[in-house]
């Protein structure tokens, strides 16, 4: 398996040593993580395109709609307040 070299700030590496955490282990975690997020957004993005294509571009309201919804759920989405 190739090896990477990374760099962590102070804090954080004295946090993974004190830990114990399996560095690797997460940190391969979190690549596979992000690259299934950008191949979904390529995704999204190839169906958006073909939607409008094929449809056309939304009247404003309907824009205005839609981008009502993606904020509330992008609200549903944050973390609650502590």
């Amino acid at each position: 398996m190739p090896k990477v070299r990374v760099s962590l700030a102070r804090p954080l590496y004295a946090e993974v040593k004190a830990r114990r955490l399996p560095v690797s282990e997460l940190l391969e975690k979190v690549v596979r993580n992000e690259v299934q997020r950008q191949d979904l957004i390529a995704l999204a993005k190839a169906d958006v395109a073909e939607r409008l294509a094929e449809l056309g571009e939304p009247d404003p309201e309907t824009a205005a709609w839609a981008k009502d919804v993606a904020r509330q759920l992008a609200r549903r989405d944050e973390p609650a307040a502590s």
